[in-house]
């Protein structure tokens, strides 16, 4: 687990130190056991005549694999013949089939320096199967890979985008309107590119409020940012690759060979699947433990992880609020068990906190489960160094209320959206009541926003109300292109067709959108602001596809929220644990906000009643006042619009 960076350029100018310097900065609390630079310089020919191009790369490690021999950037400077020249790579995450790969490479010829560092499993992966690499590979990974004889760079990110990865080109229009890229940059962290002083163009309005939609509405957005000066950083989607070949102006954007829904072919039944995924992920040269929560997914990851180490480390939390604590479930599953379980005490100061995670985000972020996260990542890490939890297991087995609500969303809209949203004044947040008054909310906004609805943290009436633009049908951008909420939410999600799974629908939403953009992206910062690395076997390729292929109504026998799993976890678990409610892990955040626990109140009002409160981005502030002063009043409750708000204005701040 560490920190990537890199730049290529292909004008013939030479990369500056600061450049560099500017993206080793924002990486470095990503590794602190190690760093180290690799530069290049080739000259290459070209229809046009010679062109020389540089690239450079910059690492900081977290050393898990392989001590001695793991250092990055890791270069080859030949392979099996002259033919293969020097390949150079960095590399962020964990391959958990390195030493399956090594034994295959090796028999193919293939020369390994290292003792059992999965890095080199790249570079000898890349001289044989070139782009085809990560159909081989299983694991979570951000990597760049250089290939001087074929001047090309070469970068990829997981099928599920455990690992971030995000890229800046900055464009020339060359003779005949033909655009090149002269300087290319890519790094883990968007904020260390962003700060780059290449001459990049502002982007518009109309481009800004293409990112600024989502990222109001559900707390995230996917692919566009917008870097301080506002120009335009790309996060690369999960499970594609970029490659450039310096010899041509145009990069090869395209999805990898790793379809998660392709039909799995394995014959393994899915406790088996998870058991090998289990296994595949403790392997390390440090010490490695399990987050245990005391639902089913962390329990039942714990259990497996218990067959292949006995002496297997367990760890809870114990939350400051105990409606939300669940650590005494998690020791009774540890005592069943027999792990070495402890609770973890934390000492939150979620004010500085938040403060500090946004600033290693680069960017606004609305899920405020990530100040738990880094709580409890930041205590484990006195004990170990790797940490094995239960993410993914929600949206591959089914286990949100909502997507059980889907199909009732979806045929009965019209029905549920006269449901009085006035309900919501006088009920408790919690309650059926309450939750019934959101569904008449979300069956509103279906029309236009279709399932998506059940996942948008504002109703389009209150995007409306920050800024009339959002729903402006009128609006247009410079090459007539409608960036209202419609339009930048094309991508998502619609009404359902008549022969769609309302359920699955959702679910694939939540695969290619929220889990990388929000549950995973929070893991990855929260835990390596820690120095601690998350590794997750419901993600496992193998699993994943058996899961995605399995028809609907085999996941919730009964129609219950993850009764596969549920089945599975009874042969092992208490039946306490298998059948208590799902508690999530939250904090009570809009209460924070009333009572200035840690000092949220006064940074919610400092920040969102200030002259600029969002800097160059213009909301409303007497519709940012009224959810203010509602939620104060305890009239309406508004605590995840208001924390997606300030850390908008937090980010702004910085720009």
């Amino acid at each position: 687990m560490c920190g990537i960076g890199g730049i290529l350029r292909t004008d013939g100018k030479p990369i500056p130190d600061e450049w560099l310097d500017a993206i080793d900065a924002r990486i470095a609390y990503r590794g602190p056991d190690g760093h180290g630079r690799f530069r290049d310089r080739v000259e290459i020919d070209t229809p046009d005549g010679k062109k020389t191009v540089e690239v450079a790369f910059v690492h900081r490690r977290l050393s898990i694999i392989d001590h001695e021999d793991g250092a990055q950037p890791m270069v080859s400077q030949q392979g099996r013949d002259k033919s293969e020249g020097l390949v150079a790579v960095v590399f962020n995450g964990c391959i958990y089939n390195h030493r399956e790969l090594r034994s295959e490479l090796e028999n193919k010829g293939h020369k390994f320096v290292t003792d059992h560092s999965d890095t080199e499993v790249l570079i000898h992966g890349w001289r044989e199967w070139k782009v085809k690499l990560t159909d081989h590979l299983e694991g979570m990974y951000a990597f760049a890979i250089w290939d001087r004889e074929a001047a090309s760079l070469y970068l990829a990110r997981d099928a599920f985008g455990e690992k971030p990865l995000y890229i800046r080109e900055t464009q020339t229009i060359l003779e005949d309107d033909v655009c090149e890229a002269p300087v290319v940059a890519f790094a883990s962290e968007a904020s260390s590119i962003s700060v780059m002083p290449t001459p990049d163009k502002v982007i518009g309005d109309s481009c800004r409020m293409q990112w600024l939609i989502p990222q109001i509405m559900f707390g995230y957005e996917s692919n566009f940012l917008p870097g301080p000066d506002l120009i335009e950083i790309h996060s690369a989607d999960p499970g594609c690759s970029w490659h450039r070949s310096a010899a041509s102006p145009d990069s090869d954007f395209s999805a990898n060979s790793i379809d998660l829904h392709e039909r799995s072919e394995s014959n393994e039944s899915i406790e088996q699947l998870i058991n090998n995924a289990v296994a595949r992920r403790l392997e390390a040269d440090v010490p490695l433990g399990c987050f245990l929560s005391g639902g089913v997914d962390s329990s039942l990851i714990a259990y497996f992880a218990k067959l292949h180490k006995p002496d297997l480390q367990t760890f809870s939390v114990h939350m400051p609020d105990e409606r939300y604590d669940e650590s005494e479930f998690a020791e009774i599953v540890a005592k069943h068990l027999g792990t070495n379980h402890t609770t973890l005490e934390v000492s939150p100061n979620p004010a500085e906190d938040l403060i500090n995670l946004i600033e290693i985000l680069g960017q606004p972020f609305g899920d405020s489960s990530i100040l738990p996260t880094y709580w409890v990542s930041k205590a484990a890490r006195e004990y170990v160094k790797v940490a094995i939890s239960g993410d993914g297991g929600d949206e591959l087995f089914i286990g949100y209320e909502r997507y059980l609500a889907a199909p009732i969303l979806a045929k009965h809209h019209k029905l549920l959206s006269r449901i009085p949203s006035a309900i919501l004044r006088k009920a408790h947040p919690k309650s059926k009541i309450a939750k019934f008054a959101r569904l008449g909310d979300m069956a509103s906004d279906y029309p236009m926003l279709g399932l998506t609805s059940m996942e948008a943290l504002f109703t389009i009436q209150q995007m409306e109300q920050l800024n009339p633009l959002f729903v402006d049908s009128h609006w247009k951008c410079s090459m007539d292109h409608g960036h209202t909420i419609k339009d930048a939410l094309g991508c998502f999600p619609r009404v359902c067709d008549t022969d769609e799974d309302p359920i699955e629908m959702l679910r694939n939403f939540d695969i290619d959108y929220y889990l990388p953009n929000d549950l995973l992206r929070k893991v990855d910062t929260a835990s390596m602001a820690c120095g601690l690395e998350v590794r997750c076997p419901f993600l496992d390729r193998d699993l994943a596809r058996a899961a995605l292929a399995m028809p609907i109504e085999q996941l919730i026998p009964g129609g219950k929220r993850k009764g596969l799993l549920r089945n599975i976890a009874r042969k092992y678990l208490p039946a306490e644990i298998v059948d208590r409610p799902k508690m999530g892990f939250a904090i009570p955040i809009g209460e924070w906000f009333r009572n200035d626990f840690g000092g949220m109140k006064v940074l919610l009002l400092d920040h969102l009643q200030s002259f600029e409160p969002f800097g160059p981005i213009e909301l409303n502030k007497k519709a940012v006042q009224k959810f203010i002063d509602e939620h104060m009043s305890s009239k309406r409750d508004h605590s995840q619009r208001l924390f997606t708000l300030l850390t908008l204005s937090i980010w702004a701040k910085s720009l």
